[in-house]
C-alpha cells in the first residue's frame, strides 16, 4: 500500500471508529450476519464524472440515459419555465465535468449564483412557497416577460432575509443518500456533551425525517432533492412535483406555459435521478509525505469534528452502493456558523445554521462557502464562525509548514 493510501485509510478508519464510539445506545436490531468480507468495504472512487465502480449492465445503462437527460437544454416548448435559473441541469453542474459545480464567480449574477429568500419570525421559518419562495428565479421565458413586463422574478413578498447560493457538485450523492439515519444521529451532539464547542444537530423535516441534502439539510432524500431542483431551477415539472412556481403566489397568465404538466415523464426523471445516484466521488490526488502530514493537521485543529472524513453506507439493493466507505468529509448535520454567515432560514434550520459541506471533489471548486464569498481555502476557513471558530483560530496559529501541509492535503480531495 502506498503512503498516500495508508494515510487516507488511517484517516477513514479513525472516522469510522469515532462513529461507532459516539453511539452509546444499544443497537435497535441484531447486527446482520451476511456482511461481505472486509475486501468488499471499498471506497468507490472513480475519475470525476464517472459512474460508481462495479455497476451492472442495467445500472450503467440507466446512468448513461440519465446523463443524457441531465444534459438536455430545455426550451418553453418542452417544459422550460416560465420562471427558471438555468436551461438544464448541466448548465450549472458543469465544472470540471457534468455533475460538477458551477462556475460560481461571486462577482457575477447568473445561473450559477442564485438568490433565495425566506421569513424568520418568532423562531418560526416560512419558506414563502405560497408567494414564490424560497428560490428567486433570475430568468423568465419570453411569453411571461411579455405578459407581465418582467425580466426576472420580483422580490419575494414578506421576506425577512435573503441569501446567495453557489452551485455545488453532486459527486457521491447516491452514497450519502444510503448512509443510515442512525449513523447521522450517532454523530449529533446538540448539547455539546464533550465540550469541544461543536454541537451539530440533525435537521428534522416537517414530517420528522432526517434531512441531509441542501445547504440547510432541508431534503431528506436524494429523490426529493432532485425533484425540487427540476422545478425550482428550470421550471420543469415532474410526476413527483407537478406544480409550477408562481410570481408572488398569483396564477400564471394564460398561454405562458405551453407544455402540459408534468413536463418530464417518470422514466426521464428516474433516469436523471439514477445518474446523480450512481455518480462516483472523484478519486483524490495521490498524497506525498507533506500531504499526509496535512491530513493529520486537519484532524488536530478540529476540522474533522464536522468534516468527518468517512461515513459508511447501509445495505442497498445496488451492490455498488451497499456497505461502502464514503469519503464524505461531512457529518450531514446542522452547525451554527455565527451571525456573520447568517442569511435565510429553511425548515427547522435557523438563519445561522448550515449543513457541513461535503468535501468530495474540493480541488475542483473555484469559489467557497455557500455563497461563494471566499475565493481561496484559507479565506473559507477564516469565514468560519460560531462552532467553526475554534478550528479557525487553530488554523491561524499554525506554522507556515503546517498550513502549507494542510492546504496540500485539502487540494488533493
Amino acid at each position: 500500500m502506498s503512503p498516500h493510501s495508508r494515510a487516507r485509510s488511517a484517516l477513514f478508519a479513525a472516522a469510522l471508529g469515532a462513529i461507532a464510539a459516539c453511539d452509546d445506545a444499544p443497537p435497535a436490531t441484531a447486527p446482520p450476519t451476511d456482511l461481505p468480507p472486509p475486501a468488499a468495504l471499498l471506497i468507490p472512487f472513480a475519475p470525476a464524472g464517472s459512474p460508481l465502480p462495479d455497476l451492472t449492465a442495467d445500472q450503467l445503462a440507466l446512468f448513461q440515459r440519465g446523463s443524457a437527460v441531465f444534459q438536455i437544454e430545455f426550451a418553453p416548448e418542452n417544459g422550460l419555465g416560465p420562471l427558471f435559473n438555468a436551461v438544464g441541469c448541466a448548465a450549472c453542474h458543469e465544472n470540471p465535468v457534468v455533475g460538477g459545480s458551477g462556475s460560481n464567480d461571486p462577482e457575477e449574477e447568473g445561473e450559477d449564483i442564485e438568490g433565495h429568500a425566506t421569513a424568520f419570525k418568532g423562531g418560526v421559518c416560512d419558506n414563502l412557497a405560497a408567494v414564490g419562495g424560497q428560490v428567486q428565479q433570475q430568468q423568465v421565458t419570453p411569453a411571461l416577460a411579455d405578459a407581465l413586463g418582467i425580466e426576472a422574478e420580483p422580490d419575494i413578498p414578506g421576506a425577512t432575509a435573503s441569501g446567495r447560493r453557489t452551485t455545488p457538485d453532486v459527486f457521491g450523492f447516491g452514497l450519502l443518500d444510503a448512509v443510515p439515519d442512525a449513523q447521522i444521529l450517532a454523530l449529533a451532539d446538540p448539547n455539546d456533551r464533550n465540550g469541544d464547542g461543536i454541537s451539530g444537530r440533525v435537521h428534522r423535516t416537517a414530517d420528522g425525517r432526517i434531512g441531509r441534502f441542501g445547504r440547510k439539510a432541508q431534503a431528506a432524500t436524494l429523490r426529493e432533492f432532485n425533484s425540487e431542483a427540476f422545478v425550482m431551477e428550470m421550471g420543469v415539472t415532474s410526476p413527483g412535483n407537478p406544480t409550477e412556481q408562481t410570481v408572488g403566489g398569483n396564477p400564471l397568465p394564460d398561454g405562458v406555459d405551453p407544455t402540459a404538466d408534468p413536463e418530464v415523464t417518470q422514466d426521464e426523471f428516474d433516469a436523471a435521478d439514477g445518474f446523480v445516484r450512481l455518480l462516483a466521488p472523484p478519486e483524490p490526488l495521490p498524497l506525498d509525505l507533506i500531504g499526509a502530514i496535512g491530513s493529520v493537521v486537519f484532524v488536530n485543529i478540529g476540522c474533522a469534528s464536522c468534516h468527518v472524513p468517512a461515513l459508511l453506507t447501509g445495505p442497498s439493493p445496488v451492490s455498488a452502493i451497499s456497505l461502502k466507505v464514503v469519503p464524505a468529509y461531512t457529518d450531514l448535520l446542522l452547525h451554527d456558523m455565527g451571525p456573520k454567515l447568517a442569511d435565510i432560514c429553511l425548515g427547522d434550520a435557523r438563519p445561522s445554521e448550515f449543513r457541513t459541506e461535503p468535501l468530495m471533489g474540493l480541488r475542483f471548486v473555484t469559489a467557497f462557502m455557500h455563497d461563494g464569498r471566499a475565493l481561496t481555502i484559507p479565506q473559507a476557513i477564516a469565514a468560519h464562525g460560531g462552532e467553526g471558530a475554534r478550528a479557525r483560530s487553530r488554523f491561524a496559529r499554525l506554522s507556515s509548514f503546517e498550513g502549507f501541509a494542510l492546504l496540500r492535503f485539502l487540494r488533493s480531495l
